[in-house]
């Protein structure tokens, strides 16, 4: 395992050199890269994140083709990185393996299950990375670590010879430090063409869901309305409750209601019954596809991971049929919400990234907060990029942004269109900050 220098990201290095000619002008010529311990590389054991996963199975006979892609089209892998266990989790802390060090904000969570290639990426150890997103796995560590996260709409980027944990919601993301390399990446992996950037008809700010932030909601959604009224026009950026329109327009929600909901000081109540729906479909398919293997080897798991994984094995499959209905509605409100070339903007997460010894109830309680945002996405299917922001008193701070399922490329391109747009928008945002704290403290 790495050591200090390397933030604790990796759990081995090796190199594995482009499958093509030094020769060739490829998209991804000379940038190296890591890989989650969750997708095969031929000759390797994919740990998975838990050392008795890895004593009990055999080392890989083939390479995942999500990483086979990325290595045709030129890049160098350089190892593989620490994840959760069972990639069950968004804190990005291991016991068996050690926590990586997030390099964004020293002392606090580097965000999981991808944890490592969050790191990797933040701590520039590598170009870019692969991790897997169900719940949030590439968005949550993106937007602790301060760097670009995306998670590509459901089904588009192929998830063979990766360990599957609830397939309805497994994809495979990537991580960047800039727009550039996040394009590249992403058409690498979806196979697209290279195409104009495309003007979005509109873009939504949930305001809902910009009011459970714990930082003042001004500092992000400001860099992001000026950013796009500069470029486009304020024309195009429109203002909406989430919570209203997924509430009347996703009808078989009301199962998933209740059980003291309604209270939204914390939360968006019909956003919290979406994430109810996610995890409750979760919980099955992580069951079926490992819960044999869990009661065999009883295997040891740190804290927080052992209750969720166990409360998954024992649970029972019920409205599983709702759940799924859930996710056409959603697909469909969402659908008509944005139209082709619409976009939504909601928090990546409710606040900076905690501490590192924040208590168990208290990280429980975010967590709740953060898939109400991040379940948006999971149930609909929808691409979704989480964008760094800079920082608000030395925290990284992130937005994002989705658009509908298979629109992909169109959401790349302008990430890398409002790039330089955010990043003066981000500078002013920051000295406003640094004067008006001054101004505090004289």
């Amino acid at each position: 395992m790495a050591g200090e220098s390397d933030y604790g990201a990796f759990m081995e290095k090796f190199v594995i050199q482009p499958s093509s000619s030094p020769d060739q002008e490829l998209p991804l010529k000379g940038l190296t890269f890591a890989v989650k311990d969750i997708f095969d590389v031929e000759g390797y054991v994919t740990g998975f994140g838990n050392p008795d996963w890895a004593r009990t199975h055999l080392a890989a006979t083939a390479t995942a083709p999500a990483v086979l892609a990325v290595l045709s089209g030129g890049a160098t892998c350089v190892g593989k990185t620490v994840m959760d266990e069972m990639a069950y989790c968004i804190n990005g802390v291991n016991k068996h393996y050690g926590t990586p060090k997030n390099p964004c904000a020293p002392g606090r969570l580097p965000g999981g299950s991808s944890s490592g290639s969050a790191v990797a990426v933040g701590g520039i150890l590598v170009d870019f990375s692969l991790g897997t997103d169900t719940g949030g796995s590439v968005r949550v560590p993106a937007s602790y670590c301060g760097i670009l996260g995306f998670r590509p709409s459901h089904g588009v980027v192929s998830t063979t010879g990766v360990i599957p944990m609830a397939q309805s919601f497994d994809t495979v993301g990537w991580f960047a430090r800039d727009t550039d390399i996040l394009n590249r990446v992403g058409r690498v992996l979806l196979q697209l063409p290279v195409a104009e950037p495309v003007k979005p008809t509109h873009i939504t700010v949930a305001e809902d869901c910009f009011q459970l932030l714990s930082i003042p909601s001004d500092r992000v959604t400001s860099v992001l309305v000026k950013s796009v009224e500069k470029l486009f026009g304020d024309h195009i950026v429109k203002h909406a409750f989430l919570g209203d329109y997924v509430n009347n327009n996703v009808p078989s929600l009301k199962h998933f209601k209740g059980n003291g909901l309604e209270n939204q000081e914390h939360n968006v109540a019909p956003l919290e019954a979406l994430s109810s729906a996610r995890r409750l479909l979760q919980r099955s398919e992580f069951k079926n596809n490992h819960g044999e293997w869990v009661c065999t080897v009883k295997p040891d798991f740190g804290p927080g991971i052992s209750e969720r994984v166990w409360e998954a094995v024992r649970s029972a499959d019920e409205n599983l049929d709702v759940c799924h209905l859930v996710k056409t509605e959603l697909r469909a409100a969402l659908t008509a919400l944005l139209g082709d070339y619409g976009i939504l903007a909601i928090p990546t997460v409710p606040g900076p990234p905690p501490e590192l010894q924040t208590e168990q109830s208290s990280l429980e309680k975010f967590r709740d907060r953060a898939f109400s945002f991040l379940s948006v996405a999971g149930l609909s299917g929808f691409c979704q990029v989480s964008i760094p922001l800079g920082t608000y008193e030395n925290l990284p701070v992130a937005i994002s942004l989705l658009a509908k399922h298979g629109s992909d490329g169109f959401l790349l391109n302008l990430v890398e269109t409002l790039h330089e747009s955010l990043k003066e928008q981000i500078e002013i945002a920051q000295e406003s900050s640094y004067r008006e704290a001054m101004e505090f403290d004289s």
